[in-house]
């Protein structure tokens, strides 16, 4: 009987794969036997992570800005030459830009934030969607948050671009009607992160760090969650398990919007 949940002979198209929840998602999707092509801005953290591949699964690293439609055409057309197609497009790119009130936010600070959690996911549909249309086949996962769920303090440029990637999410499910292209995204909540650290301090200015028992306290299984609990469903996602998923937006957040 085949394991649906495997990804042996795919090909995984993976952004912001220098960061933790992109790291250890490669680390997985190549455990389940995808060849992953990584992308990030970083190149030395990105070498770092891909070094840490089989090398059996032939990784490929190729450094991109997501909000540059040449860097992301480009990514797309060497990973088709050099793979021969897109089975899997996890489009997970973003930043969580300043932490500060909504009347101390500057509008660069603001445009940077949609500039990759907008634009970047934007572009990469754009440019992946037509591959996955010609081989009628392909799983996108997008990256989006809680924070597309609810509210927010001192991030309301992440929050909208959260809300906007959730939207564009369901829309490019619908556009894909009648085909075997199937997109959905995921929501991490707080996830023990360089990201969630840096939104910590910034709602929390001091030299006292703030106790994880504060942090966790509105999480019903009270801890922060680990960047491989959401790989685990970027996986599922990715797999024929997940066959009849399409425009649906995966919690991964220990309860935290249950309420």
């Amino acid at each position: 009987m085949t394991d649906r949940i495997r990804l042996d002979g795919r090909v995984a198209l993976v952004t912001g794969a220098a960061g933790v929840i992109g790291a250890a998602t490669i680390q997985l999707l190549a455990e389940r036997g995808a060849r992953i092509v990584a992308i990030d801005r970083d190149r030395r953290a990105l070498d770092q992570v891909v070094a840490a591949l089989p090398a059996s699964t032939q990784p490929l690293a190729l450094t991109a800005d997501v909000t540059q439609e040449d860097q992301v055409a480009g990514y797309v057309r060497t990973a088709v030459e050099r793979c021969g197609r897109i089975d899997v497009f996890y489009n997970n790119a973003g930043i969580e830009g300043d932490i500060t009130p909504i009347v101390s936010t500057s509008l660069d600070g603001f445009r940077r934030v949609l500039d990759v959690n907008v634009i970047g996911v934007f572009l990469g549909m754009k440019h992946v969607l037509p591959v996955m249309h010609q081989q009628n086949s392909g799983s996108i996962i997008n990256t989006a948050s809680i924070a597309g769920l609810i509210g927010s303090n001192d991030i309301i440029a992440y929050t909208a671009s959260k809300h906007a990637v959730i939207g564009m999410t369901k829309t490019a499910a619908l556009e894909c009607s009648g085909t075997k292209v199937r997109v959905n995204c995921v929501c991490p909540g707080m996830i023990d992160s360089r990201m969630l650290s840096a939104i910590v301090e910034g709602r929390n200015p001091g030299p006292t760090p703030v106790p994880t028992e504060r942090i966790v306290e509105r999480i019903p299984v009270r801890r922060l969650g680990h960047a491989a609990e959401v790989a685990s469903v970027v996986a599922f996602l990715a797999s024929d398990e997940a066959s009849y998923v399409s425009g649906s937006a995966y919690t991964v957040d220990g309860g935290r919007t249950a309420s």
